[in-house]
């Protein structure tokens, strides 16, 4: 019975992580312990990060609706449940690209609001 040598196996891991590690800087590309801490540290950053940017662009359009709802008299939170009494279905995404590139149509959904919430 022949022995199981695992340079292979090892090798190719350790290219697999130390591939990752370019663009690190020292030691930190080039030998594979501290690049697989590394790597292992950037993965976890990367992994929370992409959770994190779904809050950020979340607060920025809600920050966006909010500037273009006090401009048309009204603020974010009455218009928000003025939208659900009218049964009206756009995501916060789509309204914030509305305040931006159409302003007419949102001063139309924002006065298609007020009715509702006077009525």
């Amino acid at each position: 019975m022949a022995r199981v040598k695992r340079g292979v196996n090892t090798r190719r891991r350790h290219k697999k992580i130390l591939k990752l590690a370019k663009g690190f800087k020292g030691a930190r590309s080039k030998l594979f312990r501290p690049a697989n801490e590394f790597v292992l540290k950037a993965l976890r950053h990367a992994y929370v990060g992409r959770k994190l940017k779904k809050r950020d662009f979340r607060k920025l359009w809600i920050t966006r609706i909010n500037a273009a709802t006090r401009m048309n008299g009204m603020s974010y939170s009455r218009f928000i449940s003025g939208l659900k009494l009218a049964d009206v279905n756009i995501n916060r995404k789509m309204l914030s690209e509305m305040a931006i590139h159409d302003p007419e149509g949102f001063k139309q959904l924002v006065e298609t609001v007020k009715q509702k919430l006077n009525a």
